[in-house]
């Protein structure tokens, strides 16, 4: 196989390899279902997680499942959403961005939706529900409260709490609520809790001493998700408990969690919750106060639980005494802009790690702002992307436009390489110098027309991170039947894009805009001549065809971003052709134009050609010369060995030698089996035969 066609496979090979890696590890098997759409509305059996107890050990934090609950571990309730809600006195919560309630016991909160989002595209599917209480379908909560440790245990806050409210308003921006509680044994609670018009609550705890005596809690803060959610499935999106503690990212699955012992870190700083792709819950301890945090997971008679929690240090409260601690807990979307806000607001470490951008974070969040500018200007994220393709053509454009000169320069050499393997055809260091020669006096660089596809990948990887995770891409449309650019185009060639009432299986969703893709792509490679070899020929019709199938899985924003970004290369390599003075071939190659005749060869050029084809003609008859001499020179020799051996045995039997002959004839003998000796003698023999004179 040629050099060129077995590297030109090579890279095809590779190629494929990245692709189908990226459909084994980034595209799930079947589409992700939404896990709100489960919880709305559903009556599963699942038992109510109790309030977290401490330990008796001086500093233990809170376990899942520890406490007493109001029925055993695994045991069934068949109660509704509805009426887990029912169960206990609430307040309501307000605000612009969500609604929900606060629970009087334990003072968690646990039922929230979000107003802003909804389970699909469709305007009239249900909003999601982020927040459950215990007892019901999917609980999921945060709260927040106090433990006790030692020989002295006291009745403190904690889930089972029944908290008083002051007034009966609801919970909104402009109005806080406040609870109190009395443990009867002088210790007063009295508990401010506060929402901005997005996501944060904050929680302010004033607790004062009117005993006798100095009281020692520590003060706590969990985040409880019962059952395991529905995942996307991602290799590249986290889903499952999430913190940062001691300046360190801790991101642990939701099958980590269950099947490793808890994890537990010392920090004075950080944050901690539960994240999913879009939506988070995490709770915020005071800073630069020292706590313990923990993640776990737990898998009781199949009931699965996790638990993200903190346990501050003791704090005492002397006999008429007041201490302080204040919080925030987080709920909500990860909108960028908030979660940004939040963490510069709040001085929270490492905040807008709650989103998972990934490796090229560099990229990825410089990208999604550029995305989010343009489209405050135009309103649309699809409009955005063809902006910023635009601009991140024009920042590569220097690399981009020498690599394509490049290669157009190689095209204009592309008779002078021929002609230079023909004269060296049967010398592959002299052609191999010969080119390199060539491509240093022309300065060419036949490898820079890889650079431009190398410094897009990354730019790839990050605009496809910014689709997938940012909720602000999440139901963006575009124009005509793309609603949401962070999911695959919806329609399908097979079934004529909707015409046909028949929904394909998913290996059979091949949109439009996928198709668009693959003609430019196609078009693309009909820019260039055809290449002589066969195979390579096969190979460049076939990839459009397979690239559009390996992309239709891919979210639309994302194959748009490619056909347009292959329209763009068609016009600027088209442009740099013509300056360069390259014939574009692209009407030839699609048959609308008969392809030109080829030119005439200067006379030098054949003089060379035939020059080297007499050279290689004229070796290859002096190297049969030499091997037919070589064959007859070896057969004469034979017979001549054998006529000599039989005079030499002729002359024995009639005359015998002489005893002082013995040695020699002795001496005969032993040569005599050798046969090249044998055959070297027998002219000497034979004349010394003719002159009268013995062998011997």
């Amino acid at each position: 196989m040629d050099e060129n066609n077995r590297n030109f496979i090579l890279a095809i090979v590779l190629s494929m390899t990245v692709l189908f890696a990226w459909q084994f590890f980034f595209v799930p098997t079947k589409p992700p279902g939404e896990q709100q759409a489960a919880q709305t509305g559903q009556t599963q059996r699942t038992g109510e997680q109790g309030p977290p107890a401490p330990s008796a050990e001086v500093g233990q934090a809170p376990r899942p499942g520890a406490g007493t609950a109001p029925q055993p571990e695994g045991s069934p309730t068949g109660v509704t959403r509805a009426a887990a809600l029912a169960a206990s006195p609430r307040i309501a919560i307000e605000t612009p961005s969500v609604r929900g309630s606060i629970s009087l016991k334990g003072a968690r909160i646990d039922d929230l939706t979000l107003k802003d989002y909804r389970v699909t595209v469709d305007p009239d599917s249900p909003q999601v529900i982020l927040l459950s209480p215990a007892g019901g379908p999917h609980a999921y909560y945060a709260e927040r409260g106090f433990v006790s440790a030692g020989a002295r245990q006291m009745p403190l806050p904690s889930g089972d709490t029944l908290w008083t409210a002051e007034g009966t308003g609801k919970l909104t921006p402009d109005t806080p609520i406040t609870l109190t509680y009395d443990n009867g044994e002088g210790l007063q609670f009295t508990r401010t809790i506060l929402v901005d018009d997005k996501y944060m609550f904050t929680i302010d705890d004033k607790v004062t001493n009117t005993g006798t005596e100095t009281a020692t809690i520590y003060p706590y803060g969990l985040v409880s998700r019962h059952e395991l959610p529905e995942t996307q499935g991602f290799y590249i999106l986290h889903e499952g408990l999430i913190g940062v503690v001691d300046d360190g990212l801790e991101e642990i699955s939701y099958s980590s969690a269950l099947e490793d012992q808890p994890q537990k870190f010392k920090s004075t700083n950080g944050w901690l919750g539960i994240t999913d792709k879009y939506w988070a819950t995490a709770i915020v301890p005071a800073q630069n106060i020292p706590f313990e945090a923990k993640f776990a997971g737990s898998d009781n008679g199949g009931r699965k639980r996790f638990q993200t929690d903190y346990l501050m240090n003791a704090m005492d409260v002397p006999p008429g005494g007041t201490i302080n601690v204040s919080g925030q807990i987080f709920a909500g979307a990860k909108e960028v802009n908030v979660v940004d806000g939040y963490a510069s607001t709040y001085n929270i470490p490492k905040f807008d790690l709650l989103i998972d951008w990934g490796w090229f974070y560099f990229l990825t969040k410089p990208l999604f702002y550029a995305l989010d500018y343009f489209f405050k200007l135009v309103g649309n994220f699809g409009v955005s992307i063809l902006i910023v393709t635009v601009l991140i053509k024009l920042v590569l454009f220097p690399l981009a436009n020498k690599s394509y000169e490049s290669m157009s320069r190689m095209k204009k050499l592309a008779p002078e390489m021929q002609k230079i393997k023909e004269r060296y055809a049967d010398d592959r260091m002299r052609q191999q110098q010969a080119m390199m020669d060539l491509y240093k006096k022309e300065k060419v660089n036949p490898a820079s027309g890889c650079l431009p596809i190398l410094v897009q990948i990354p730019v790839f990887f990050a605009l496809y991170k910014v689709l997938f995770v940012t909720i602000e891409m999440r139901h963006a449309p575009f124009f005509g039947w793309i609603k949401d650019l962070s999911a695959a185009d919806p329609t399908s060639m097979f079934n004529l894009f909707g015409l046909i009432p028949w929904n394909p299986p998913l290996f059979l969703m091949v949109g439009a805009w996928p198709i668009i893709m693959g003609v430019t792509m196609w078009f693309q490679m009909k820019l260039n001549p055809a290449p002589p070899d066969p195979i390579q020929q096969k190979i460049f019709t076939w990839m459009p065809v397979v690239f559009t199938y390996m992309l239709a899985s891919f979210p639309a924003g994302l194959v748009i971003y490619w056909a347009w970004n292959n329209f763009l290369s068609i016009l600027q390599q088209s442009v740099i052709m013509w300056r360069q003075g390259v014939d574009i071939p692209l009407l030839e190659n699609l048959g609308f134009r008969p392809p030109k005749a080829p030119v005439d060869d200067s006379e030098e050029a054949k003089t060379a050609r035939a020059t080297a084809e007499e050279k290689r003609s004229a070796k290859a008859s002096r190297r049969a010369e030499r091997a037919a001499k070589q064959s007859a020179a070896e057969m004469e020799s034979d017979e001549a060995a054998d006529a000599a051996e039989e005079v030499v045995n002729g002359a024995e039997a009639e005359a015998p030698a002489p005893k002082k002959a013995a040695p020699k004839k002795a001496a005969t003998k032993k040569r005599a089996p050798r046969k090249r000796a044998a055959k070297k003698a027998a002219p000497k023999a034979t004349g010394n035969e003719a002159d009268g004179e013995s062998p011997a």
